[in-house]
Protein backbone atom coordinates (compact mmCIF):
# COMPACT_ATOMS: atom_id res chain seq x y z
CA UNK A 1 0.00 0.00 0.00
CA UNK A 2 1.35 3.14 -1.10
CA UNK A 3 1.19 6.24 2.11
CA UNK A 4 0.90 9.35 1.15
CA UNK A 5 1.27 12.10 3.80
CA UNK A 6 -1.77 14.59 4.19
CA UNK A 7 0.90 17.71 4.27
CA UNK A 8 -2.02 20.03 5.79
CA UNK A 9 -1.53 18.27 9.15
CA UNK A 10 1.79 19.58 9.11
CA UNK A 11 3.41 22.40 10.90
CA UNK A 12 2.74 24.80 8.07
CA UNK A 13 5.23 27.52 9.36
CA UNK A 14 7.74 24.99 8.24
CA UNK A 15 5.78 23.01 5.27
CA UNK A 16 9.14 22.38 3.62
CA UNK A 17 10.96 20.86 6.59
CA UNK A 18 7.88 18.76 7.02
CA UNK A 19 7.64 17.44 3.58
CA UNK A 20 11.37 16.76 3.49
CA UNK A 21 11.13 14.64 6.89
CA UNK A 22 8.23 13.04 4.72
CA UNK A 23 10.62 12.21 2.40
CA UNK A 24 13.57 11.19 3.99
CA UNK A 25 11.44 8.69 5.98
CA UNK A 26 10.82 6.85 2.50
CA UNK A 27 7.51 8.39 1.71
CA UNK A 28 7.56 9.47 -1.87
CA UNK A 29 4.00 10.98 -2.33
CA UNK A 30 3.11 13.85 -0.71
CA UNK A 31 -0.64 14.40 -0.88
CA UNK A 32 -1.39 18.29 -1.11
CA UNK A 33 -5.17 19.02 -0.18
CA UNK A 34 -5.96 22.07 -1.99
CA UNK A 35 -8.99 24.20 -0.58
CA UNK A 36 -11.03 27.34 -2.22
CA UNK A 37 -13.20 28.19 0.44
CA UNK A 38 -15.68 28.01 -2.01
CA UNK A 39 -16.39 24.43 -2.72
CA UNK A 40 -15.13 23.41 0.89
CA UNK A 41 -14.86 26.50 4.10
CA UNK A 42 -11.68 26.49 4.39
CA UNK A 43 -9.01 27.90 2.52
CA UNK A 44 -5.50 26.37 2.02
CA UNK A 45 -2.91 26.77 -0.46
CA UNK A 46 -2.37 27.37 -4.64
CA UNK A 47 0.25 26.70 -7.12
CA UNK A 48 2.96 29.33 -5.96
CA UNK A 49 3.45 27.60 -2.62
CA UNK A 50 3.15 24.22 -4.78
CA UNK A 51 5.86 24.97 -6.80
CA UNK A 52 7.98 26.51 -4.05
CA UNK A 53 7.60 23.02 -2.33
CA UNK A 54 8.83 21.61 -5.91
CA UNK A 55 11.29 23.68 -5.92
CA UNK A 56 12.59 22.73 -2.32
CA UNK A 57 12.09 18.92 -2.58
CA UNK A 58 13.15 18.82 -6.34
CA UNK A 59 11.65 15.96 -8.94
CA UNK A 60 11.57 13.08 -6.73
CA UNK A 61 8.38 12.88 -4.51
CA UNK A 62 5.39 12.46 -6.23
CA UNK A 63 2.73 15.50 -5.74
CA UNK A 64 -0.81 14.45 -5.44
CA UNK A 65 -2.75 17.26 -5.52
CA UNK A 66 -6.33 16.74 -4.45
CA UNK A 67 -8.37 19.90 -6.04
CA UNK A 68 -11.32 21.04 -3.05
CA UNK A 69 -11.64 23.65 -5.67
CA UNK A 70 -14.59 24.95 -8.06
CA UNK A 71 -12.52 26.28 -11.11
CA UNK A 72 -10.53 23.16 -11.60
CA UNK A 73 -11.92 23.36 -15.52
CA UNK A 74 -9.72 26.65 -15.60
CA UNK A 75 -7.08 25.61 -13.12
CA UNK A 76 -5.84 22.60 -13.72
CA UNK A 77 -2.61 23.57 -16.09
CA UNK A 78 -1.53 25.89 -13.13
CA UNK A 79 -1.22 23.09 -10.84
CA UNK A 80 0.70 21.24 -13.04
CA UNK A 81 3.14 23.85 -14.15
CA UNK A 82 4.08 24.17 -10.61
CA UNK A 83 5.03 20.71 -10.12
CA UNK A 84 1.79 18.43 -9.76
CA UNK A 85 1.95 14.69 -11.19
CA UNK A 86 -1.23 14.22 -10.38
CA UNK A 87 -4.68 16.10 -10.06
CA UNK A 88 -7.88 14.62 -8.63
CA UNK A 89 -11.11 16.44 -8.66
CA UNK A 90 -14.61 16.30 -7.18
CA UNK A 91 -17.44 15.04 -9.24
CA UNK A 92 -19.37 17.41 -7.08
CA UNK A 93 -17.44 20.28 -8.55
CA UNK A 94 -16.67 19.56 -11.82
CA UNK A 95 -19.51 20.25 -15.08
CA UNK A 96 -17.71 18.36 -17.51
CA UNK A 97 -15.64 15.76 -15.90
CA UNK A 98 -15.08 13.46 -19.10
CA UNK A 99 -13.32 16.49 -20.61
CA UNK A 100 -11.41 17.74 -17.72
CA UNK A 101 -10.05 14.13 -17.36
CA UNK A 102 -8.55 13.82 -20.65
CA UNK A 103 -7.41 17.19 -20.70
CA UNK A 104 -5.42 16.61 -17.63
CA UNK A 105 -4.12 13.43 -18.91
CA UNK A 106 -2.89 15.35 -22.15
CA UNK A 107 -1.38 18.13 -20.25
CA UNK A 108 1.07 14.95 -18.74
CA UNK A 109 -0.43 14.40 -15.68
CA UNK A 110 -2.07 11.48 -13.68
CA UNK A 111 -6.38 12.14 -13.18
CA UNK A 112 -8.21 11.45 -10.71
CA UNK A 113 -11.95 11.64 -9.45
CA UNK A 114 -12.66 12.36 -5.54
CA UNK A 115 -16.53 10.80 -4.13
CA UNK A 116 -17.68 12.42 -1.12
CA UNK A 117 -19.32 10.40 1.55
CA UNK A 118 -22.95 10.50 0.40
CA UNK A 119 -21.58 10.53 -3.39
CA UNK A 120 -22.89 7.36 -5.37
CA UNK A 121 -20.41 5.35 -6.50
CA UNK A 122 -21.77 5.06 -10.18
CA UNK A 123 -20.46 8.35 -10.99
CA UNK A 124 -16.40 6.96 -10.65
CA UNK A 125 -17.78 3.84 -12.21
CA UNK A 126 -18.63 6.11 -15.25
CA UNK A 127 -15.03 7.17 -15.89
CA UNK A 128 -13.42 4.70 -14.56
CA UNK A 129 -11.07 3.98 -18.12
CA UNK A 130 -10.32 7.96 -18.13
CA UNK A 131 -9.06 7.70 -14.58
CA UNK A 132 -5.68 6.55 -13.12
CA UNK A 133 -7.07 7.20 -9.34
CA UNK A 134 -10.48 7.15 -7.60
CA UNK A 135 -10.07 8.81 -3.94
CA UNK A 136 -13.00 7.91 -1.66
CA UNK A 137 -13.26 10.72 1.29
CA UNK A 138 -14.19 8.42 4.41
CA UNK A 139 -14.59 11.97 6.17
CA UNK A 140 -16.70 15.45 5.04
CA UNK A 141 -13.68 17.34 3.00
CA UNK A 142 -12.50 20.63 4.03
CA UNK A 143 -11.45 20.11 7.89
CA UNK A 144 -9.17 17.61 9.38
CA UNK A 145 -9.76 16.10 12.79
CA UNK A 146 -13.03 14.02 11.91
CA UNK A 147 -14.01 10.40 12.24
CA UNK A 148 -14.32 7.86 9.90
CA UNK A 149 -17.15 7.22 8.20
CA UNK A 150 -17.62 3.71 8.08
CA UNK A 151 -20.08 2.96 5.48
CA UNK A 152 -17.89 3.96 2.89
CA UNK A 153 -16.98 0.07 3.07
CA UNK A 154 -19.60 -0.96 0.16
CA UNK A 155 -18.43 1.65 -2.15
CA UNK A 156 -14.49 0.59 -1.37
CA UNK A 157 -14.99 -3.03 -2.27
CA UNK A 158 -17.76 -1.99 -5.45
CA UNK A 159 -14.83 0.15 -7.02
CA UNK A 160 -12.14 -2.76 -5.87
CA UNK A 161 -14.05 -5.28 -7.82
CA UNK A 162 -14.66 -3.12 -10.97
CA UNK A 163 -11.13 -1.87 -11.25
CA UNK A 164 -9.84 -5.89 -10.84
CA UNK A 165 -12.60 -6.36 -13.69
CA UNK A 166 -11.32 -3.61 -15.57
CA UNK A 167 -7.56 -4.97 -15.35
CA UNK A 168 -8.69 -8.09 -16.14
CA UNK A 169 -10.30 -7.36 -19.60
CA UNK A 170 -6.61 -4.96 -20.94
CA UNK A 171 -7.59 -1.96 -19.02
CA UNK A 172 -5.75 0.73 -17.07
CA UNK A 173 -5.09 -0.24 -13.52
CA UNK A 174 -6.29 2.36 -10.84
CA UNK A 175 -5.04 3.66 -7.96
CA UNK A 176 -7.77 3.11 -5.26
CA UNK A 177 -7.19 5.83 -2.27
CA UNK A 178 -9.08 6.73 0.87
CA UNK A 179 -8.54 9.89 3.22
CA UNK A 180 -10.05 10.49 6.47
CA UNK A 181 -9.23 9.19 9.56
CA UNK A 182 -6.57 6.52 8.66
CA UNK A 183 -4.73 5.22 11.48
CA UNK A 184 -2.72 2.09 13.26
CA UNK A 185 -6.00 0.79 14.11
CA UNK A 186 -7.46 0.26 10.45
CA UNK A 187 -5.58 0.56 7.69
CA UNK A 188 -5.07 -2.84 7.38
CA UNK A 189 -8.94 -3.12 7.44
CA UNK A 190 -8.63 -0.74 4.60
CA UNK A 191 -5.99 -2.65 2.77
CA UNK A 192 -8.16 -6.00 2.94
CA UNK A 193 -11.08 -3.95 1.27
CA UNK A 194 -9.46 -3.19 -2.02
CA UNK A 195 -7.67 0.34 -0.95
CA UNK A 196 -4.47 0.74 -2.33
CA UNK A 197 -3.35 4.20 -1.45
CA UNK A 198 -3.82 5.73 1.89
CA UNK A 199 -3.81 9.01 2.70
CA UNK A 200 -2.67 9.55 6.09
CA UNK A 201 -2.44 13.19 8.40
CA UNK A 202 -2.30 13.23 11.99
CA UNK A 203 -1.51 9.41 11.86
CA UNK A 204 1.48 10.47 10.30
CA UNK A 205 2.35 14.04 11.80
CA UNK A 206 2.05 14.15 15.44
CA UNK A 207 3.45 15.70 18.62
CA UNK A 208 3.58 11.07 19.73
CA UNK A 209 6.96 11.04 17.43
CA UNK A 210 8.84 11.64 14.23
CA UNK A 211 7.80 11.13 10.80
CA UNK A 212 9.63 7.90 10.98
CA UNK A 213 8.29 5.97 13.44
CA UNK A 214 4.73 6.85 12.92
CA UNK A 215 5.52 5.25 9.48
CA UNK A 216 7.25 2.16 11.44
CA UNK A 217 4.03 2.04 13.06
CA UNK A 218 1.76 2.06 10.16
CA UNK A 219 3.90 -1.09 8.04
CA UNK A 220 3.86 -2.71 11.17
CA UNK A 221 0.25 -2.72 11.52
CA UNK A 222 -0.35 -3.59 7.95
CA UNK A 223 1.93 -6.49 8.13
CA UNK A 224 -0.18 -7.84 11.28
Amino acid sequence: MIIAPSVLTADLAALGNACQEAVSAGLDWLHLDVMDGNFVPNLTFGPPVIKQLRKHLGEGPVFDAHLMIENAETMYQDYIDAGCNHLTVHVEAVTHLHRLLHAIREAGAGAGVVLNPATPVDIALEVLPDVDLVLIMSVNPGFGGQSFIPTVEAKIRKLRKAIDEQVAAGGREVQLQIDGGVKTHNIAMLQEWGVTNAVVGSGLFNDRGSVADNLTMLHEALNV
